[in-house]
């Protein structure tokens, strides 16, 4: 059975790194005869979280912009994929900023199980990678019904195009298919 797969790019960089990585997760996704959507937060006006916390009373975000409609997005897909670049040892302030917006989602029957994290990183070690994991699972632990499956990290890359050939993009495609 197919499963809706809904993947946010963090990208600032419209074919960057984490955005390659993002692209090779989804056709393999599709392949497999999944339903892909990606939406790159590049192109999207997503102002700060207010932490008013109306949302949790009236069930949406009470800032008008692109945010409210990813939220619904992210409610009603079965698989959340995040890519991003590596900032400062973290997921980029366009993540975050989704992540935190993304609460109205909190304590609702919402339909996503499973969390996939890509990143790219300009260094190489794997410890660069370790921020962004504890913040996409700081922020998966809020959702009982939903796990972190797995982190797809592509290292040593900074320019854009320097992950051709980085085999975390064969990892990417493998693990879209198997979704």
């Amino acid at each position: 059975m197919s499963k809706k797969v809904l993947i946010i790019s963090a990208s600032p960089r419209k074919g960057g790194n984490s955005d390659t990585l993002a692209d090779e997760f989804a056709r393999g996704a599709k392949e497999a005869g999944n339903i892909v959507e990606k939406v790159s937060l590049c192109d999207k006006t997503i102002n700060f979280c207010k932490g008013c916390l109306a949302c949790l009373k009236c069930g949406r975000c009470v800032i008008q912009d692109d945010a409210v409609e990813i939220a619904s997005k992210m409610h009603e897909a079965d698989v959340l994929v995040f890519a991003t670049p590596v900032y400062y040892y973290s997921v980029s302030g366009q993540l975050k900023t989704m992540l935190d917006r993304a609460n109205p989602l909190y304590d609702t029957d919402y339909a996503f199980t499973k969390v996939y994290l890509l990143a790219a990183a300009a260094e190489a070690e794997v410890s660069a990678v370790e921020g962004s994991i504890t913040a996409i699972q700081g922020w998966v632990d809020c959702f009982s019904r939903c796990k972190l499956v797995d982190t797809i990290f592509a290292g040593g890359v900074n320019s854009v195009g320097e992950i051709a050939g980085h085999p975390a993009l064969e990892k990417a495609y493998q693990t879209g298919k198997s979704v």
